[in-house]
């Protein structure tokens, strides 16, 4: 699911684009007509899209999109003068007349690539505080003194008892320290 919220000045004319967006499969679809409305509803949000006109009534796109955390795309509907000025910003851009397919197209291009950014977000190694390292460090040390192991063999031994149990490494660490020490 895609998060995108569609901020107009013209109320009309952002219901008649989220009712397009839904009609074609996008489903958490969200309206607005102030910059101010459209940066409450993606900030608890990690990542979306944003499809703003030049202008709000409280403030251009380049307010808005200078507020946008990393994660939230920008796709500006604009004058053709307008869309040349913008296209060192990384910003992607429709020019107006809006054609339906040109909107539905460029969607689905900027949803592929905020999916791509998910799985790579996903793939990467989890960063654990000095405290989880510690735990970690300990249990495996405990397991190595008691049971005379390597340290390679109580890593493993901790991460296979974490995938058999379904619990984190950091956790099954907590569990060994626990259960060794009474």
């Amino acid at each position: 699911m895609i998060n995108i919220v569609v901020a107009l000045p013209k109320i009309e004319e952002a219901k008649g684009i989220r009712s397009i967006l839904i009609k074609n499969g996008f489903t958490a679809v969200v309206v607005c007509t102030t910059g101010a409305q459209a940066l409450s509803q993606v900030d608890e949000w990690n990542d979306g899209i944003v499809i703003c006109s030049y202008k709000l009534t409280d403030m251009l796109y380049s307010e808005l999109h200078g507020c946008l955390s990393d994660g939230i795309d920008m796709l500006l509907i604009a004058s053709r003068n307008v869309v040349s000025d913008c296209a060192d910003y990384g910003i992607v851009s429709l020019t107006t007349p809006l054609k339906v397919h040109d909107l539905l197209d460029t969607l689905a291009m900027m949803a592929q690539a905020l999916m791509r950014r998910r799985r790579k977000a996903k793939q990467k190694p989890k960063v654990r505080s000095e405290e989880e390292l510690a735990l970690l460090k300990a249990a495996k040390e405990l397991l190595m003194e008691r049971n005379h192991m390597t340290e390679e063999e109580a890593h493993r031994y901790i991460q296979k008892c974490s995938m058999d149990s379904g619990t984190g490494m950091v956790e099954t660490a907590q569990m060994v320290l626990t259960m060794m020490r009474e």
